[in-house]
């Protein structure tokens, strides 16, 4: 088997590709046109760290420009408010069962048929983020969000509450790929190991500020738990706001100058897309097959490690409800640590290798995360989630570089979001075996040893995440620009993409003028001596 299964450089170009240059060996991944055998062999001389120089982050923080911060803070912000949007459900699950007159087992289908949902909700935004641009999928997605929080606020029945969740599923799964290339596809190489860290933990800040308006917003009012859900609706508005004022992304722009260049040609758009797709079926469709099952894994290492837990504290070790927050705040804080620091050093040691120390050192934490009994569990679930979102870290970045650049915002989300419906069912299978580990009863309390079975489950998926990352491929440092892209090449030929190369530099050129011209035009301000 050939890894890429890639006929190039002699294959004949699609119709209407002009004749293609060669692709020069940096437009392809460094496994490229390995035979079977020789992938295999190289998988772990290939965990070698390149061994970069570490540049000072702070640096990296100020090489960005502007327009660059603005696409990652408006991108951070949407995927941190995706996630406070998800956790209203479970952080209320108690107050929504006895407004429905239901029981907690029938609001968690709210949480289920999210989780079902977002893999149509990646395919749909994720091939309109690749074919019309990042912005407009992007402003539609938070629309949703505002409609269906507000809608979930004003449910009054059952039926309403589960449709409500179901369409809240759809625009949720279709944010993540999108986030994710408006957040990295413009930053410079040395930068994306950093932001791709700092973006992953938006999710665990999700979690952070839904936990603390629920403290204060639900139960607080005459209307319960609604006020939170009517809260979630509002800051969406001011995403959109912020994100109508950016323009597309440059990496986009260029592709979007590429397919106008073929349409000159004699050739449509969505034509030209089509072929794009084609392309990137036949070269990468065992890729495609290898990033759901390694999100899989992923997923199942993230639901695997947090989702029972909160029970096990509270069932098990006796934990107060206050004790149980405390621990989980401690833990999301090591989460988010461990997502920055651990994205950073991917970018000097590798994805792979880092995501499988991560995953080998996660491991040997397990017995304090799951065994200590006392206070001292906070250190080890500080730890814990240090290691399981250090690894998760590494991964928008990942996906992105890896993925066909024609469909990096559908593959990106399409992947995780599928790897996450695999995993969906990870705390029904923690939850169902620790039933078979019964525990002394307190008073009429059932008790069940849930910490052995999060244990025994989580080495199980990170022994399958370090083998899936030690044989899959890696491609640090990809260009992100069409100039590189082989799968254009061969599908629209050289000279559009020249064309597109020269028309996105005027761009930014013009760009970089008008900056300059603000700056100079700024009033200089005298200091008082």
């Amino acid at each position: 088997m050939n890894t890429d299964e890639d006929p190039r450089p002699g294959a004949a170009a699609a119709p209407g590709a002009h004749n293609p240059r060669p692709a020069i060996p940096e437009d392809h991944p460094p496994h490229h046109g390995m035979s079977t055998t020789t992938y295999l062999r190289t998988r772990i001389s290939s965990l070698k760290p390149p061994m970069a120089s570490a540049p000072n982050p702070f640096r990296l923080l100020r090489s960005l420009t502007s327009q660059q911060w603005m696409f990652f803070f408006v991108a951070f912000a949407a995927w941190t408010w995706d996630a406070f949007d998800f956790f209203t459900v479970s952080l209320t699950v108690t107050d929504l069962a006895a407004d429905f007159g239901r029981t907690k087992t029938d609001i968690t289908w709210g949480i289920t048929l999210v989780l079902m949902f977002r893999s149509v909700g990646s395919i749909i935004f994720g091939i309109a983020a690749d074919r019309y641009g990042r912005k407009w999928p992007f402003i539609l997605n938070n629309v949703l969000f505002i409609i269906l929080e507000l809608g979930t606020g004003f449910c009054q029945t059952y039926s309403q509450f589960l449709a409500c969740r179901a369409l809240f599923g759809i625009a949720m799964g279709g944010l993540y790929g999108n986030a994710a290339a408006t957040a990295l596809e413009d930053l410079p190489e040395d930068t994306r190991g950093l932001m791709s860290g700092i973006l992953q933990q938006g999710y665990a800040f999700g979690y952070l500020l839904a936990a603390a308006f629920a403290r204060g917003l639900v139960d607080t009012t005459p209307h319960g738990w609604r006020p939170l859900f009517w809260f979630g609706a509002c800051p969406p508005v001011l995403i959109i706001l912020w994100r109508l004022v950016l323009p597309e992304t440059g990496v986009y722009r260029q592709r979007e100058q590429m397919r106008r260049n073929a349409k000159a040609r004699g050739d449509d758009v969505s034509r030209t897309f089509l072929r794009e797709g084609k392309v990137a079926l036949r070269h990468h469709w065992l890729l495609l097959v290898y990033l759901v099952l390694l999100m899989a894994g992923f997923n199942f290492m993230s639901h695997g490690s947090q989702d029972l837990y909160p029970t096990m504290l509270q069932n098990q070790f006796n934990f107060s409800a206050n004790g149980v927050t405390i621990t989980q705040v401690v833990a999301n804080l090591g989460a988010m640590l461990g997502g920055t620091v651990v994205g950073f050093a991917s970018q000097v040691f590798g994805r792979r290798l880092s995501i499988m120390v991560m995953c080998v050192v996660g491991g040997a934490l397990l017995y304090p995360y799951t065994f200590v009994s006392s206070n001292a569990i906070m250190a080890a679930a500080f730890f814990e989630q240090f290691c399981v979102q250090g690894a998760w870290g590494v991964i928008p970045i990942h996906l992105m570089e890896l993925s066909p650049g024609a469909f990096r915002t559908f593959v990106v989300g399409t992947s995780y979001q599928l790897g996450n419906l695999v995993s969906s069912a990870s705390s029904t299978i923690e939850s169902t075996i620790g039933e078979r580990f019964p525990l002394p009863p307190r008073g009429k309390e059932t008790r069940y040893d849930y910490g052995k079975v999060i244990c025994i489950f989580m080495g199980c998926v990170y022994v399958y995440v370090i083998v899936l990352t030690l044989i899959g491929p890696e491609h640090l440092r990809r260009k992100f620009d069409v100039s590189h892209d082989a799968d254009a090449r061969e599908a629209v030929g050289d000279a559009a993409i020249v064309d597109a190369s020269a028309s996105d530099r005027d761009v930014e050129s013009r760009d970089r003028d008008v900056e300059g011209q603000a700056e100079k035009e700024k009033p200089v301000v005298a200091h008082q001596p």
